[in-house]
């Protein structure tokens, strides 16, 4: 009954199943009956699992007296089998006991290996399997080493690793310190399961006001997004389910004591919580605070977003180091641009300036219907030929003769503009795959030809700042360039088994909002 329990001792302390560690005693005992009896033997072991008794056994295939044996020592012919087991048939066992194993040193000692291998490899996989399902959970531990900022965090029954640029700035841990961090992933590696701790992760601090405010843990109230910059400053967005509860209020909590807890985990990071919109306007205004906004103009094409905010305002909007901008940036998912009054007056004018001029040359029309065109909203020769006569005719001081002339001009000018792009494509020998790109202009096409780019697999092998050096830094983005690039590459068929996604994009937008309530502490 000692080893039982011996086994039993071992599984309670390593938390693994009893039956792993008598299994491994077999294969332990079973590596050294091989030593002493032979390695070419099949010496197989049983530990008897209500009496702890160890019986060893020689195992010997019967083979027909026709076959071919490859390994006298675990075969033998049928013929001679019969003189040992007369009702033995062809592929069965002679079965033949062995006397009782007396262990000496070497072989203890490698029977101890074995067995504590496989303990090991136990552990791991048990460790493995009840970590990686708590991905995203927040952990307590305690600090087992500090190596060159690298913590390693005794977690009970298992050892998880924060790196030093997870960790918090100015913030410093000895062994004995108890942690709280983030499991952001779970890793199986030769050397066993790896437990990647963070405090700077983001969801981080989400699973701190889960923690802190039942409305959250209940789903009553839900974070939308989080933007951090770790130790220093943070925004997170929050809507309620119900619109008796206030979202802001509840994860403030009286007094502030709610955050206030998040805040000192955070080692003083300032949160500023901030109610959530659908309007990609309003939540601008309130990802931008402590900033007054005064406009906000919206370009859903490459999701930029213009704030406009007076000059007393600006340097509050943008923050320390640019950190304000940024982190609402990150907050609502678009690309920000701070501007005060004068510069977005000076860049309107400029606009005003340049679509005249257009139209004044596409359409050879006179300053004043110029001037009313633009008032109206348009941008292109493309909209006013695609815009009905009826609407044209709408425009103050316009008739139907007036409003189709314009039509008809604009049509001839996009029709000129076709030949002229082709005939060019012509003489820069642009393949016919790139000239019918979708997300491409005709001027972007005519800028990537003179560049030496003439067909999608000279596209797809650009790297994204390339496309932007071609194309220009003030007609494509980075996500732009790389979106492109990489639609291209999936239409060639380079990446044949990843479902390709679509896009939807609609027109931009002017919004003008309050300043809604920012809790900031």
């Amino acid at each position: 009954m000692e080893i039982l329990q011996v086994a039993d001792a071992v599984a309670r302390e390593k938390g693994i199943e009893q039956e792993i560690v008598i299994e491994a005693m077999e294969e332990a005992i079973q590596k050294a009956g091989r030593s002493k009896y032979g390695h070419e033997f099949d010496i197989r072991v049983s530990i008897n699992r209500e009496t702890g008794e160890i019986s060893l056994f020689r195992y010997q295939e019967v083979l027909d007296d026709d076959a071919e044996i490859e390994n006298e020592a675990t075969q033998i012919y049928m013929k001679y089998a019969k003189d040992i087991n007369p009702e033995i048939a062809v592929g069965e066992f002679i079965i033949e006991p062995l006397p009782p194993l007396d262990f000496g040193r070497v072989a203890a000692q490698t029977a101890r290996q074995v067995i504590m291998q496989k303990v090991r490899e136990a552990e791991r996989d048990r460790q493995f399997i009840e970590y990686k399902d708590r991905v995203t959970e927040i952990v307590n531990g305690v600090v087992k080493r500090v190596e060159y900022g690298n913590i390693t965090v005794d977690l009970g029954r298992a050892e998880g690793y924060i790196r030093r640029d997870e960790t918090l700035p100015r913030e410093h841990f000895k062994n004995g310190d108890r942690v709280r961090a983030y499991i952001y992933e779970v890793r199986e590696e030769q050397r066993g399961p790896q437990i990647f701790l963070s405090r700077t992760h983001p969801d981080f601090m989400a699973k701190l006001f889960q923690q802190e405010v039942p409305e959250i843990y209940d789903g009553i109230i839900q974070i939308k997004a989080v933007a951090r910059d770790p130790g220093s400053r943070a925004k997170i967005a929050v809507t309620s389910q119900d619109s008796s509860i206030d979202p802001v209020g509840a994860c403030v909590g009286m007094r502030g004591s709610r955050v206030q807890a998040v805040v000192n985990e955070l080692q003083g990071e300032k949160i500023d919580i901030i109610p959530w919109t659908e309007d990609t306007g309003a939540l601008g205004i309130s990802a931008i605070a402590p900033a007054q906004v005064t406009k906000v103009v919206l370009d859903e094409d490459v999701k930029r977003m213009d704030i406009v905010v007076a000059e007393d305002q600006l340097s509050l909007a943008i923050g320390r180091r640019g950190q304000n901008v940024r982190l609402a940036s990150i907050l609502s998912g678009w690309d920000i641009d701070i501007m005060t009054e004068a510069e977005e007056s000076e860049r309107r004018q400029a606009e005003f300036k340049i679509r005249s001029a257009l139209f004044i040359e596409a359409l050879d029309v006179d300053e004043v219907i110029a001037h009313l065109l633009v008032v109206e909203g348009f941008s292109s020769i493309e909209e006013i030929a695609e815009t009905e006569v009826y609407e044209l005719a709408r425009i103050e001081g316009f008739d139907d003769d007036v409003a189709e002339e314009l039509r008809s001009r604009g049509e001839m000018y996009l029709t000129q503009k076709a030949e002229e792009f082709t005939e060019e494509c012509k003489k820069l020998k642009v393949k016919k795959d790139l000239i019918e790109a979708e997300s491409l202009t005709r001027e972007m096409i005519l800028l990537l030809a003179k560049n030496g780019v003439l067909s999608l697999d000279d596209l797809a092998d650009l790297a994204g700042y390339e496309l932007i050096e071609f194309i220009g830094e003030d007609k494509m983005t980075e996500d732009l360039a790389n979106i492109i690039i990489m639609n291209t590459r999936k239409s060639l068929g380079w990446f044949p088994d990843e479902a390709e996604t679509e896009g939807e994009t609609e027109d931009g937008d002017t919004t003008e909002e309050p300043q809604e309530a920012v809790a900031s502490v």
